[in-house]
């Protein structure tokens, strides 16, 4: 049966890094080794845990602490691929497949979810749903004024923002819910888990205040983004006023005239001295917007969305935190 509903699944999602012998093979060592499929240095099993985007995956880092040998945790996302495009190889599939814990945000980049589930081997597996454990701290995606909308949905279905993880107080309720689901799995050392989760909450509800603050004392209120603009937790949080090009889900990479004028309208009209952009942009977006003002003389900054962090980076010592502290290095520039 799982055999089956994973070649559904790469059928459906044009899956073809993997043939199909391969694909057999991941499936046959799954099946053979259960649900715990690996053990560390001192020969106890291993919880394996599968986590889609980076913040989720830092976070749980943080839970896991001086115990993370007795885990087995995977980033899916650790190539920099974006979350909006993502799609799961044959080997993604199958550690969903027998994990323990899969956490992912749960929005409609996520759709693919569903049929991965349920070729599952692991029938007992805890599946964390970030948005659905928000609840109504979940917000819309909107398209405000001068923005260039991308296609409604003909189902009629609400998309909601994904970003979620972009708001430090998100964050912290997602933290805690996440280490009270590791310590149902590793009961012995719940404890431990949760003493963990409590101190980095307060490392995060440091960094809020520190947001609140810089926000309090500004001398603008409003962001300009030549981009897309994922960033709308964030906003939300502190009351920021923000115009931007693109909705942060959206897949425009031209911006219309109309845009283009309206937004370098607004930072004349706002006199703001800086446009921002994300990460991995080439800004070109935010340099036309910038040649279309009266001064010209903008600063383009870079807020880091932290959709695409690589492995790579990781190594280096990227982390949520740190990368939230940048943000507001270049909040301070872009509100002052």
């Amino acid at each position: 049966m799982e055999r089956d509903v994973i070649i559904k699944i790469m059928r459906k999602n044009k899956i073809k890094h993997l043939g199909l012998a391969a694909v057999l093979c991941i499936l046959l060592c799954v099946l053979l080794t259960g649900c715990k499929s690996s053990t560390n240095h001192t020969g106890l099993a291993k919880y394996s845990i599968v986590c889609t985007t980076f913040a989720q995956y830092d976070w749980i880092r943080e839970i896991l602490g001086a115990h993370s040998d007795n885990f087995e945790l995977t980033y899916l996302l650790e190539k920099g691929g974006d979350l909006h495009s993502y799609q799961p190889t044959a080997e993604s599939m199958a550690r969903i497949s027998s994990a323990d814990l899969f956490v992912y945000v749960g929005g409609e980049s996520d759709e693919w979810v569903e049929e991965a589930l349920k070729g599952a081997v692991n029938q007992e597996m805890c599946v964390v749903n970030l948005i659905d454990t928000l609840g109504d701290r979940v917000w819309e995606e909107e398209v405000v004024e001068g923005m260039q909308a991308h296609e409604e949905h003909s189902d009629g279905e609400t998309e909601y923002d994904e970003h979620i993880w972009l708001s430090l107080r998100n964050a912290a309720h997602l933290t805690d819910a996440l280490s009270e689901k590791i310590g149902q799995l590793d009961a012995e050392n719940a404890a431990y888990y949760a003493e963990n989760a409590k101190a980095y909450i307060q490392e995060l509800h440091a960094l809020d205040d520190a947001y609140v603050d810089v926000v309090s004392k500004a001398q603008h209120n409003t962001l300009l983004f030549g981009d897309r603009f994922p960033f709308r937790y964030m906003t939300e949080d502190y009351g920021i006023d923000y115009y931007a090009a693109f909705a942060g889900c959206s897949t425009e990479t031209d911006a219309s005239f109309e845009t283009i004028t309206f937004l370098s309208g607004k930072a004349d009209e706002l006199e703001l001295h800086t446009i921002l952009a994300i990460e991995g942009s080439d800004q070109r977006i935010a340099e036309i917007i910038r040649q279309n003002t009266r001064s010209q003389n903008q600063e383009i900054l870079t807020m880091n969305s932290l959709q695409s962090v690589t492995a790579k980076e990781i190594e280096g010592g990227f982390t949520y935190l740190g990368a939230m502290q940048d943000n507001l290095e270049v909040l301070k520039k872009a509100l002052f």
